[in-house]
């Protein structure tokens, strides 16, 4: 199968990256350190704009806004994905990648990622949204603002949201809704 990814300059793209057979180690404290560093090393060499980020133990969403003249985001995920790999402890290299032994690679991730092109200020808002609403949706939390691992208080910080957003009701999102 060939996957067919739309590439705009400048473009404001909706991320899903997950784990290798969903395992749940991303939130430990070293780890968040290790994707802090993976993201800062990529960003010294190819800038991008994080405009808003959720870190699960199984999977992370974020929306990235590119260079105007710059839609390569691929290149930019491996390497992200390429350091974190490297670098992080070796219990999580416990599983061979079947897919790629002949190469001895060990699967901390998903081979791919899922991409959405943000079109216009409504996608983006959803997007935001469903971000900053994922652990609780994973019932991770209790209200967006009990967890640390997202731009929600940045969100806050900046009047998008108050403190008690995402806690009156729950926020329904479509099934296939970010494709996760």
């Amino acid at each position: 199968m060939e996957y067919r990814r739309i590439k705009i300059k400048g473009g404001t793209y909706f991320f899903t990256v997950v784990t290798h057979d969903r395992r749940q180690f991303l939130c430990e404290q070293e780890n968040v350190e290790l994707l802090r560093a993976a993201f800062r090393k990529v960003m010294a060499r190819l800038p991008f704009i994080i405009d808003a980020f959720v870190l699960l133990p199984d999977h992370l969403h974020c929306i990235w806004t590119l260079p105007d003249d710059d839609a390569d985001f691929s290149t930019r995920w491996r390497l992200i994905k390429t350091y974190f790999s490297q670098h992080c402890a070796p219990i999580y290299h416990a599983v061979p990648n079947p897919s790629r032994l002949d190469k001895k690679e060990v699967a901390v991730w998903q081979r791919r990622f899922w991409e959405h092109w943000i079109r216009d200020d409504y996608d983006y808002a959803r997007h935001v949204d469903y971000i900053h609403y994922n652990p609780v949706k994973h019932k991770l939390a209790s209200a967006p603002s009990d967890w640390h691992y997202s731009t929600f208080r940045r969100f806050v910080a900046q009047g998008v949201y108050t403190e008690e957003w995402g806690t009156a009701f729950a926020l329904q999102f479509p099934d296939n809704f970010a494709n996760e």
